[in-house]
């Protein structure tokens, strides 16, 4: 029988917490389905929903799960694996069995679910709902709830929303030591990628070397790998590039365990056995906002603060090697360091890589306090609000040289005063550089997830020589 992933007690206890915050009617939490991939029969691998994973545990397709705020009841909603089903499958748990397990009282069938959700739309009840991001759930939701797929809005409540942030975001122990496995085996796969990378090889084999480790560990990938001598790309999925004595190779690459908590980390090195002089200034510069940052890291603060604090750090950084130039506050302010950094400093990580996305930015990394800005830069940022222990997110850091961008903005003179536009010319062809980590935040500052991976020029400068 399929175990749920934690104790029994665990769940009972979380969805016993989330109730006690909702008022009145109805929660409705779906698990996901198998997709399709290029036909009916053939899938993507099964991952099932992180929220209904948290409350449920429960990790198979095709499940629902209400709660029934005014009656007290807890519902799960499947279908009982048919012979057919069977003949495929192997022998799978009842529906009852798979509630017991995680100790809800009631089963029953999806038609069922149907007709109840029905009747209390009949009776103008509240049914509470999570922003559905599958089709699959989109259409189910839209028969089930009598509406159309345009307006399942309307049933999305921010109630909920906020309840399930409010506790997902603080990490149990249990969960700390989950993730503690998930960045040990991504620093593992990262690993791999420094110590077997050759000038000649493809970005691919090298690709295949990473995702090999995060299989034989257990688990899986957390994100698509990027892997590219192209890191000026910040989501380059694309392994085809041939790499040579000269280039770096940026690695950004996390694995998944089997509970489903992820690891996200980056690291970027010389294809040959050294930096050139360059890219040793650059990397270094990058090294340094990451250090500054990490020290800034403490409940109590905005993580939009150290966001800023770390883009002064780089300015200042880039000032030193003759890129940027003037007051590194005032260009922060100006935005033009955004040439060079166009990307948040980090988000929030848990269950999924980017914790609770599926939520929606505003509310799971700003608050009341805080909204999200709309500039250039600064709307990639997608933590912002004030860091409390228990926390986990990634601090991750870069320099991105990306020659469409020097052009377009060289022809507006666009931040002139701060950008050394005649230097940065001879730089076109540098690539990118980010350097990433994962922490959680404790009571009185941070502490680093996972086994420490190296980072330092002259750590992996070894690595690449050994």
């Amino acid at each position: 029988m399929h175990q749920p992933l934690f104790e029994r007690q665990v769940y009972i206890e979380r969805r016993r917490q989330l109730q006690s915050k909702l008022t009145n009617g109805i929660v409705l939490l779906l698990g996901n389905e198998d997709s399709s991939m290029n036909y009916k029969d053939n899938c993507y691998p099964f991952r099932q929903d992180s929220t209904f994973l948290y409350y449920i545990g429960i990790d198979q397709p095709g499940l629902a799960a209400i709660f029934d705020l005014d009656e007290n009841k807890e519902i799960l909603f499947g279908e009982d694996a048919s012979i057919d089903d069977i003949i495929w499958t192997g022998p799978q748990p009842l529906v009852q069995e798979l509630a017991e397990a995680v100790g809800i009282a009631a089963s029953d069938k999806l038609a069922t679910l149907a007709s109840l959700l029905s009747a209390a739309r009949a009776a103008k009840r509240p049914i509470h709902i999570l922003p559905p991001y599958r089709p699959e759930n989109k259409i189910k939701l839209a028969n089930w709830l009598n509406t159309s797929i345009a307006q399942l809005h309307e049933f999305v409540s921010e109630p909920l929303i906020r309840s399930v942030i409010s506790q997902r975001e603080i990490k149990e122990e249990r969960e700390i030591a989950e993730m503690d496995k998930a960045v040990s085996i991504s620093a593992d796969m990262h690993m791999a990628a420094i110590r077997q990378a050759r000038p000649g090889m493809k970005e691919y084999e090298l690709a295949a070397q990473v995702e090999a480790i995060a299989l034989a560990s257990y688990g899986r990938l957390s994100y698509p790998v990027i892997l590219t001598i192209n890191g000026q790309t910040l989501h380059n999925h694309y392994h085809g590039n041939t790499i040579e004595d000269g280039q770096m190779v940026l690695v950004d690459a996390g694995a998944e365990t089997t509970m489903h908590y992820a690891g996200d980390l980056t690291r970027t090195f010389p294809v040959g056995k050294q930096f050139t002089t360059r890219q040793r200034e650059l990397y270094n510069v990058v090294l340094h906002v990451l250090d500054h940052a990490v020290s800034l890291l403490r409940p109590g603060i905005q993580y939009k603060e150290v966001h800023t604090q770390a883009c002064i750090k780089l300015v200042e950084g880039l000032t030193a090697v003759g890129l940027m130039k003037g007051n590194a506050t005032e260009a922060v302010a100006a935005g033009a360091h955004t040439m060079f950094f166009q990307c948040g400093l980090g988000h929030m990580i848990g269950l999924d890589v980017h914790d609770m996305e599926d939520l929606g930015e505003p509310l799971v990394g700003y608050d009341d306090q805080l909204k999200k800005s709309t500039e250039f830069g600064w709307k990639s940022l997608r933590l912002g609000k004030t860091l409390k222990p228990g926390f986990t997110l990634t601090v991750e850091p870069g320099i991105y040289i990306i020659p469409e961008l020097i052009d377009r903005w060289k022809a507006e003179q666009k931040h002139s005063a701060f950008i050394n536009y005649e230097l940065l010319n001879s730089y076109r062809d540098f690539g990118g550089i980010r350097i990433e980590d994962n922490y959680l935040i404790t009571n009185n500052g941070s502490q680093l997830l996972g086994k420490p991976l190296p980072k330092s020029l002259e750590e992996i400068e070894v690595l690449r020589k050994g």
